[in-house]
């Protein structure tokens, strides 16, 4: 390509800072293989012959995606282009989550995420067999040959209508819902939530009344605001609005979430995602810290929520039970 741009094979040696009979000998043995005369060698230079501008044309358009290939393969390994397949258990309404998520796309144009809802025994299993990159999950799961970081932490809330007795309560205790009826979703998390009510409750020495229904969350809602039962939900969850219905936060309930992933995954788009995680979640943790220094000369309450809030001294820290 160069000798057929400068018309010499010493312009195209200078121009390639290569030997002129390594030109030379490339082409000549190029002519060799191929069967046919490519230039025409005269005093003034060299200049194609018809079989040497058909296989120009193809050879250009073969250099030309080699070199795409090599800018593809690049800003794959980088991390810069891809997909990254994310198991959610949590929404995406706000939170931590879904300022992850925002600041990832905004950094990473090239990345696709793609996302699939589910419960922790199935991200985990997806995760093991590397159909998902890595799960967004609650609770402290173990999952063998995976690693787990713990990155935020979200408060638990009552869902109720908004005419119901509680409603005035600016928080709410569990003595407070010893003889509630809840609803909870057949889909997850309904099993997750069912769990941790029975847990819960039970320790106050009553079982509770707990009704599956048939309906994902958005379904639910509406039969909460018409009085068919009560539920939880976690803190993310609240910036999505229904009618007729309410949230109280439920008092010292925490519930904290991390990420799940195989260190034998080599998705560099992954690495970036958890690196990008890991800083929010430590830059998210320095501001409590520092805004609860202003704010309460006193001792500090324990510090275990990273994005969320904090829970009193002395207070029961409680979580969903995701162990698979």
């Amino acid at each position: 390509m160069a000798a057929a741009e400068h018309g010499s094979f010493r312009r195209a040696a200078k121009a390639l800072q290569i030997q002129e009979s390594a030109i030379s000998r490339r082409i000549r043995d190029l002519e060799d293989e191929i069967g046919a005369a490519l230039f025409i060698r005269h005093h003034g230079g060299v200049h194609l012959t018809q079989a040497g501008k058909r296989f120009l044309v193809r050879a250009r358009k073969a250099i030309n995606q080699i070199g795409h290939a090599a800018i593809d393969a690049g800003s794959f390994g980088r991390g810069e282009a891809g997909v990254v397949r994310i198991g959610i258990f949590s929404s995406l309404a706000s939170g931590f989550l879904a300022d992850l998520l925002r600041d990832y796309v905004s950094a990473n144009p090239g990345v696709r995420p793609d996302l699939v809802e589910g419960g922790p025994r199935g991200h985990i299993a997806a995760v093991q067999r590397h159909q998902l990159d890595v799960a967004f999950l609650t609770g402290t799961p173990v999952a063998d040959g995976c690693d787990r970081a713990h990155l935020w932490n979200e408060r638990v809330f009552v869902t109720l209508p908004s005419d119901h007795e509680l409603a005035h309560r600016d928080e709410i205790s569990w003595d407070d819902l010893r003889d509630r009826h809840f609803i909870v979703s057949e889909t997850d998390p309904g099993p997750e939530i069912h769990d941790y009510l029975v847990k819960h409750l039970a320790e106050l020495g009553h079982h509770p009344s707990v009704e599956r229904h048939g309906v994902g969350r958005d379904n639910l809602m509406p039969l909460v605001a018409i009085g068919q039962g009560l539920t939880l939900t976690s803190e993310a969850t609240t910036a999505a609005h229904f009618p007729g219905v309410i949230y109280r936060p439920l008092a010292n309930e925490v519930l904290p979430f991390c990420a799940i992933w195989s260190p034998q995954n080599d998705n560099p788009a992954l690495r970036r995602l958890l690196s990008l995680a890991r800083t929010m979640s430590k830059r998210s943790r320095s501001h409590l810290l520092t805004t609860r220094a202003a704010t309460n000369p006193s001792p500090a309450p324990s510090a275990d929520i990273r994005g969320g809030h904090a829970r009193p001294p002395d207070a029961p820290s409680r979580s969903l039970d995701q162990s698979p």
